[in-house]
């Protein structure tokens, strides 16, 4: 059948089947979205042309239904009687008043409390006083002119008036130490000066008991004085070849016409080598002294004089955990006093491993070294020499040693090291002989020629020793340690290695406590030998003089921010020892005093 869309029916019969077709698009558009949107452009392209004349041919016959009519939205009135009007209801609440004490706090951000910070001055001042009429003072005092330039300036003095049991001889003695160093900074280089002054009496009171009458020790000057005088500097550079060095001269003489002159020159350089830095210490060393007179014969005097002059090259690689030094030691010797000279090798090699890092180290090497040895040296090791000694150097030909290191925990460190030491020339105190001559008269007849002082023997001496210490911090304030070693002597000429002790321990605790302070120290040396000489007045003997333990204590109060006050005791168990044959040490010792800080 066809129609012509020229007439009014027409159109609307048109628009029928046009809305049939778009509602049957619609059903199909979630499965054909390419063919919706080829449809949607050639509707577009015809509504552009416009409406024009179409023929459409249609199989069925239109039938409307009820559906297709334009449904009436309405809402209809309601005119009921039963419908009632709706009701104001009024709601009335029964509120009883509470009383509340709630405060709503304002929100504070929590910070950390800064402690006040310390005033740091620049002086300190240091006096005690204590039984033995023993007196005590520290004085300390730091000048800045500017931040690259300073001054500081050390009085240290101790002394006592002696009174140890059963001394029939002064024992007292005094040290005077007064010491300045200037400090100087600039852009590429610092340096430094410093020199100082010492005066030190000590007295020959160890002598031998039941030997000498009343008016032969009445007779004896036991008094021994030591002055010390020395001048050094030292320079640093930075971003150079030449790195810095040191230099020192020191004078020492004594009451007995006794001189050393001691000089050191120590330059250091540093040369880049590949991806290392290879590092060159040099060394120059002086020593040259004299004695009026040997200790049997007081017309021969004693004359020394070495010069060391050595090289020592080296290098440290230092990868994954293991830090290796390598080195050498050449020396030249002169003995200008003897016109004699000789060369010295010495390997200077250590190595080390870190296993756990931290807490196992394993480490090892050898080194050996010339060491020069000196009147001054031996006087403040041991004060009771006679200045009538045989100086020379020692020939330490290498120190091998092994050992482990790190912390059993965090807070507790260990260190536990085996030492094999060859040495030619080793120097020991010897106590010196009761001397006379053969017609019985005595030949040196000085304060210290009654048995009361010791010589020097040297041997050549081969030591083996074992080392262990722990270390802990039990917290900030309080920290313990203990050390112990074991050492044996094999000697080529000497009998015995003459007081040198076999065991050496320390134990120590410091704990500190608000305005408190505490300390104590315990240390232990054990046995050692000595040889008792005369040919007449006693029959040579060799001597054992027992171990020791000495416990020393000290406990401090800060008064106020600059005065503090302290008490300490030394040899607390009263052990009245002899620390060198016939020199028993002085018992229970105590000293009190106060420091003060201040600007000046």
């Amino acid at each position: 059948m066809t129609f012509n869309l020229k007439s009014t029916e027409d159109k609307i019969a048109r628009y029928t089947m046009r809305k049939n077709l778009y509602i049957t698009a619609l059903l199909f558009i979630s499965g054909s979205s390419v063919l919706w949107a080829q449809e949607k452009d050639k509707n577009k392209e015809k509504e552009e042309e416009g409406i024009g004349t179409e023929v459409v041919n249609v199989v069925k016959p239109y039938t409307p239904t009820i559906s297709d009519a334009n449904k009436i939205q309405e809402t209809p009135s309601l005119n009921d009687s039963i419908t009632t009007t709706r009701k104001n209801i009024e709601y009335n609440i029964f509120s009883v008043p509470v009383a509340s004490t709630f405060t709503p706090a304002k929100g504070k951000a929590t910070g950390l409390k800064k402690a006040a910070k310390e005033r740091l001055y620049n002086s300190y001042l240091s006096l005690g006083l204590g039984n033995y009429n023993t007196a005590m003072l520290d004085f300390y005092t730091s000048r800045d002119f500017s931040r690259d330039e300073s001054l500081d300036i050390m009085l240290n003095h101790h002394s006592s008036q002696g009174g140890i049991d059963n001394v029939v001889l002064d024992d007292k003695f005094f040290n005077t130490s007064l010491e300045a160093y200037y400090r100087k900074r600039d852009r590429y280089m610092s340096w430094g000066l410093n020199g100082g002054f010492q005066h030190q009496i000590y007295n020959w009171y160890g002598l031998p008991e039941g030997v000498y009458s009343d008016a032969a020790i009445g007779s004896i000057d036991e008094k021994q004085s030591y002055y010390t005088g020395f001048i050094g500097g030292n320079l640093e550079f930075e971003e150079s070849y030449f790195t810095g060095g040191e230099v020192y001269y020191r004078r020492f003489w004594d009451a007995y016409s006794s001189g050393e002159n001691r000089a050191v020159l120590k330059p250091k350089f540093q040369f880049p080598v590949g991806e290392e830095l290879v590092s060159l210490d040099v060394a120059v060393d002086y020593v040259g002294g004299s004695f009026d007179r040997i200790y049997g014969n007081a017309n021969t005097d004693i004359n020394y004089s070495n010069l060391f002059a050595g090289v020592k090259p080296s290098i440290q690689i230092v990868s994954d955990g293991l830090t290796l030094n390598l080195g050498a030691s050449i020396v030249y010797n002169q003995d200008l006093e003897n016109s004699d000279g000789d060369f010295f090798f010495y390997p200077n090699v250590d190595v080390s491993y870190d296993i756990v890092d931290e807490f196992v180290t394993a480490y090892g090497g050898v080194d050996g070294s010339l060491q020069q040895n000196s009147y001054y040296q031996f006087a403040q090791e041991n004060p009771y020499v006679s200045p009538t000694l045989n100086i020379m150097p020692t020939d330490q030909q290498y120190n091998a040693f092994a050992g482990i290191k790190g912390r059993f925990l965090p807070n507790v460190g260990y260190n536990l090291k085996g030492s094999y030491i060859v040495e030619n020339n080793k120097y020991m105190y010897k106590s010196n002989s009761i001397y006379t001559g053969q017609d019985s008269q005595i030949v040196n007849n000085e304060g210290y020629a009654y048995g009361n002082s010791f010589g020097m023997v040297y041997d050549d001496i081969t030591t083996i020793s074992v080392y262990g210490e722990v270390n802990a911090d039990i917290n900030r304030n309080f920290s313990l340690g203990a050390n112990a070693e074991f050492i044996d002597y094999s000697t080529d000429n000497e009998e015995e290695a003459w007081n040198l002790p076999t065991i050496k321990g320390t134990l120590f605790a410091d704990y500190k406590y608000g305005k408190w302070s505490a300390g104590a120290h315990l240390f232990y040396v054990g046995e050692r030998h000595d040889r008792i000489d005369s040919p007449i007045l006693l029959d040579p003997e060799t001597v054992s003089l027992d171990g020791y333990f000495d416990i020393n204590a000290n406990i401090g109060y800060d008064i106020t921010n600059q005065w503090s006050a302290f008490i300490r005791a030394n040899n607390i168990a009263n052990n009245q020892y002899n620390r060198l044959v016939f020199y028993p040490v002085q018992g229970f010792q105590i000293l009190a005093g106060a420091a003060y800080k201040f600007d000046l």
